[in-house]
């Protein structure tokens, strides 16, 4: 079931025009920079966009110029975890695993998770409960488990918010979504 949903909802994502993404993502980011959360956050860790995602490359260099500590993942795929590093400039990065812009190695300047106030989470799918459908590689669900004790928000296309999708117990939620429409508070 999680298959299907997410093969489906990737092949409507990698279908959006990419003037179409820039320009919802500009609306997710105008809400998510109004959110108190983001506002009183000094650490927050973005996900670096690829493959039309909610691009999120703007909003971290826009929290760099605010000067907001801004952590993002290096993907460490022999241990399947992310390393949080903190980000001093774009240039810090460059293609890595899965051809998503992560720090170099010279550049990673690892934080612990209990650093962070903020997560910004990417995903698949979401529902109204917060519960979310990531690419399936539990990079995501592992790091949160982690003590982790941040708010967490999730950014989609409207088209990604489910009614409900099917959950395992491992699986993470996030307190908050943001679609080019709307912000959602989960239960």
């Amino acid at each position: 079931m999680k298959t299907k949903i997410r093969e489906n909802l990737l092949n409507m994502r990698k279908a959006l025009p990419h003037s179409e993404v820039l320009k919802k993502s500009a609306q997710i980011k105008n809400r998510l920079f109004a959110s108190s959360w983001y506002q009183e956050a000094g650490t927050i860790l973005f996900y670096v966009s690829y493959d039309n995602e909610v691009n999120t490359h703007e909003m971290i260099q826009e929290s760099l110029v605010k000067g907001k500590n801004v952590m993002v993942p290096k993907t460490d795929s022999k241990k399947k975890t992310l390393v949080i590093s903190r980000l001093l400039c774009w240039d810090d990065l460059c293609p890595g695993t899965y051809t998503i812009l992560e720090p170099k190695d010279d550049c990673v300047r690892e934080v612990p998770i209990t650093s962070i106030d903020l997560c910004i989470i990417p995903g698949v799918a979401f529902d109204h409960n917060g519960n979310r459908i990531g690419h399936g590689g539990g990079y995501y669900d592992r790091l949160l488990q982690a003590e982790c004790h941040a708010h967490r928000i999730g950014l989609a296309f409207e088209f990604q918010v489910m009614k409900r999708i099917p959950i395992e117990t491992h699986d993470i939620r996030v307190e908050k979504i943001i679609t080019e429409e709307r912000v959602i508070d989960c239960p």
